[in-house]
């Protein structure tokens, strides 16, 4: 099951101080809903542990998350992938920084593949449920930017 999403907002901080940002996993893996925990390898890679609960399946995920593409001040994408009781998911995340006027426009888009039980159980649940976790992640994105 694919799950995509995108939006954009505006922030008053320059395109350079936006980056510096979301390529800091120290500062922007906090904002994840149900964060637990964060363990860095490098500049590029990472594993966040987050609390998961779709009906009966409850547990905690370990996404490894990867950098994968870096321009200062214009883009940052990340890819990962993880793991649950009941499923494998799979993210790809991108944010395009555009000055404005005011600051910095974020255009951000993603999709997430989940894969196993976790689908079936979960059904219909699942897209609304990620939906509103990745807007909660966003709101919390524009807050720690403002």
């Amino acid at each position: 099951m694919a799950i995509k999403f995108a939006g954009e907002f505006e922030v008053t901080k320059k395109p350079e101080e936006v980056y510096d940002f979301l390529t800091d996993p120290n500062k922007f893996a906090p904002l994840l809903p149900e964060f637990q925990s964060i363990t860095v390898q490098d500049p590029t890679h990472f594993t966040v542990k987050v609390n998961v609960g779709i009906s009966y399946i409850k547990g905690a995920a370990d996404m490894k998350l990867e950098l994968t593409e870096g321009q200062r001040a214009q883009r940052a994408q990340y890819k990962g992938q993880g793991s649950m009781a009941g499923g494998n998911v799979t993210v790809i995340a991108g944010f395009d920084l555009a000055p404005v006027e005011s600051g910095t426009r974020v255009n951000w888009q993603g999709e997430a593949q989940i894969f196993g039980r976790l689908t079936s159980v979960a059904g219909g649940l699942l897209e609304p449920l990620g939906k509103k976790q990745v807007q909660k992640l966003i709101d919390g994105l524009q807050a720690a930017l403002t």
